[in-house]
């Protein structure tokens, strides 16, 4: 427990500002400003002494949040970070991109602002960078036991990382030309620059990690030789088969997934030549989806000069305030304006996709119309069709799971119902020595479930190559967000 008062004295929820618009959209820093020493303590000091902290619940790696924020409060910065580390291997990572389902669960929300949970994680972490408080943690032994991770997003780093402070050889695949998977090419960097990846690199491949990017398992390696070279291999590759829209012209030029576009963006924002790129520069664009993928792609969009920006949603705008189908401590569905959308664009609700309009292949608009349910399905409503101006489309539609037919070809791998790779209780598929961390077996999922899922695999792994494990295992494969439903 923080201040025993704390919550008393202090009733307002403070945050770091965003900087200004005209200024933040000029480039592709992060949008936030520097934090105050002296507000994060101070909002650190409203955790309150709650008795069951639920936020222990909401959150899927059990951060010991009520601990660290009275450290923080007490100005105990190694003490904040050693307990912060204690569950979760990149508090940069899910301080800047995770939405936080433990401030919905607080305790303190159920009649006042959450406590300010993920800016006072960041914060931490990012000072202990700073004061030089994070260092390498190499195993004290090593067991002659090897690992392939394949895949280098969240999962699979933090299963790479402790698994090498269990005393393995881990080597880390990662087609892509850097380590990252979407943490380095689908996230725009006005949300995380990419210098916290490479800091966090460094620190694994201090520890014994070693990478291999560039190399695509199944084209460059087959799945059966990588198995035949390490004593396990964990699956990690993310869910990143993207939702298609089949609907009339769709085939014109134009129309994109958004992250193809996002990838492009990152690339040449990182320096890199981008042959052709997919640009918005003096285009309409449309986002279909109302997700945090629309609303990457809408800050991209702005950043490169668009004409003009409307993202389509097909479902309704969501509650201000939480709806008595989604009490305390759930995680709500909320109407949420991000700093993307405070910058720039329109956003439409109810709007259903009915044809993509097209002049000799070449993109001219979207027809939509608006959304009627029938019977419970989302259906177009007859005779409310229009059509809007775009020179761009990009489909934010989620994703639908892994790539994963070369791993069922060259190893007969099972998948389950939805096409994610099947795991047992143990995280194992029916390969005993193959397992599955993150997307590749969940599903599209949040940030800080694929560091949990990461942990918890590695524990899996440790105790198939050693015989036992005490490496911690915060989630189980069955595990499933705080729901009523």
């Amino acid at each position: 427990m923080a201040d025993p008062r704390g919550f008393l004295k202090v009733t307002e929820r403070e945050t770091a500002s965003r900087r200004p618009v005209e200024i933040r959209i000029k480039d592709w820093k992060e949008v936030y400003e520097a934090r105050q020493s002296g507000v994060v303590k101070e909002q650190a000091g409203r955790c309150m002494d709650c008795g069951v902290p639920f936020c222990h619940q909401g959150c899927p790696l059990g951060n010991l949040i009520p601990e660290w924020n009275d450290l923080t409060w007490r100005g105990d910065l190694p003490g904040a970070i050693a307990r912060l580390h204690k569950t979760n291997n990149f508090p940069e990572f899910t301080g800047r991109l995770c939405p936080a389902p433990c401030e919905s669960a607080c305790v303190l929300g159920i009649n006042q602002p959450a406590v300010t949970i993920k800016e006072i994680e960041v914060s931490i972490v990012d000072e202990a960078f700073d004061e030089g408080l994070i260092e390498a943690h190499a195993p004290e032994r090593l067991t002659g036991k090897t690992v392939a991770v394949v895949g280098s997003g969240p999962a699979g780093l933090a299963a790479a990382q402790q698994l090498t402070r269990a005393g393995h050889t881990v080597a880390v695949f990662e087609r892509d030309d850097r380590i990252g998977g979407l943490l380095r090419y689908g996230i725009p960097d006005f949300k995380m620059e990419k210098h916290h990846i490479d800091r966090r690199i460094a620190q694994m491949e201090a520890e014994g990690t070693r990478f291999r990017p560039g190399v695509s398992i199944g084209a460059d390696i087959t799945w059966e030789d990588l198995r035949s070279r390490y004593d396990a291999v964990v699956v990690a590759t993310g869910a990143t088969k993207p939702r298609d829209l089949a609907i009339p012209g769709r085939d014109n030029k134009g129309v994109h997934f958004a992250m193809d576009y996002l990838t492009q963006a990152n690339r040449v924002v990182a320096g890199e030549p981008v042959f052709d790129q997919i640009v918005a520069t003096d285009k309409n664009v449309v986002i279909l989806g109302g997700g945090d993928t629309g609303a990457d792609c809408l800050g991209t969009a702005t950043r490169q000069g668009a004409k003009s920006v409307t993202t389509l949603a097909i479902g309704k705008q969501p509650a201000s305030e939480r709806q008595a189908n989604q009490p305390w401590p759930t995680f709500p569905n909320l109407f949420e304006v991000s700093s993307a959308h405070e910058e720039f664009g329109e956003r439409e609700y109810l709007a259903s996709t009915v044809e993509f309009v097209g002049e000799n292949g070449i993109l001219t608009g979207v027809k939509i119309a608006e959304t009627e349910f029938v019977d419970g399905k989302r259906l177009p409503k007859a005779g409310t069709e229009k059509v809007i101006p775009a020179d761009l489309v990009l489909l934010a539609l989620g994703f639908t799971g892994p790539e994963a037919d070369t791993l069922v070809d060259e190893s007969a791998i099972n998948v389950d119902n939805r096409g994610n790779i099947a795991r047992g209780a143990d995280w194992a598929t029916n390969l005993a020595d193959v397992f599955v961390a993150g997307d590749a077996g969940r599903g599209q999922s949040l940030i800080v479930w694929a560091i949990a899922e990461g942990r918890a695999a590695a524990a899996a792994v440790d105790a198939y190559l050693e015989g036992s494990s005490e490496l911690p295992s915060p989630v189980r494969p069955t595990d499933q967000p705080i729901s009523v439903n």
